[in-house]
């Protein structure tokens, strides 16, 4: 199914749909790294503690949330828009199961970020470095299955 009146909006959608992802892939990578920072420093360490809690905070809600939200509402738009898909292929499969894995990632920070603002130590800093990688294989497999569409 698609929607006749978003082909002409279709340049003005995707462009707004690659800043939600820039801005968004910009959280994913900074809140894992603010995350192996955060877990140097001791428990209970009061003013540099309440420090991380805040930008982890400001980070997640007010930049990685609207631009998670945005990202897959212009997403669906582009869907929706005629001529943007070829359902024929494959590529889009592994792009949209990539793209819920990043949501989850997203969800899964989200989940930690509680735990620190308590003060626990959910993963150690080299599982938050390794974390940090994880962001960076998903946009590989998003970007070459939306430019190259192998399949």
């Amino acid at each position: 199914m698609t929607l006749d009146f978003l082909a002409p909006a279709y340049p003005w959608v995707k462009s707004l749909h690659v800043v939600a992802i820039i801005t968004w892939m910009a959280g994913l990578f900074y809140l894992p790294r603010l995350y192996v920072y955060h877990s140097q420093i001791p428990v209970g360490a009061g003013r540099e503690h309440e420090r991380f809690v805040k930008m982890e905070r400001l980070l997640l809600r007010a930049i990685m949330n609207p631009s998670m939200i945005a990202a897959w509402l212009f997403g669906l738009l582009l869907v929706l828009t005629p001529s943007v898909v070829d359902w024929r292929g494959g590529w889009w499969h592994l792009k949209l199961l990539s793209v819920i894995l990043m949501t989850a990632f997203h969800m899964f920070l989200a989940k930690h970020r509680k735990g620190f603002a308590e003060d626990r130590r959910p993963l150690t800093e080299r599982g938050w470095r390794w974390w940090n990688e994880a962001p960076t294989v998903l946009m590989l497999v998003i970007v070459f299955m939306v430019i190259a569409k192998p399949f």
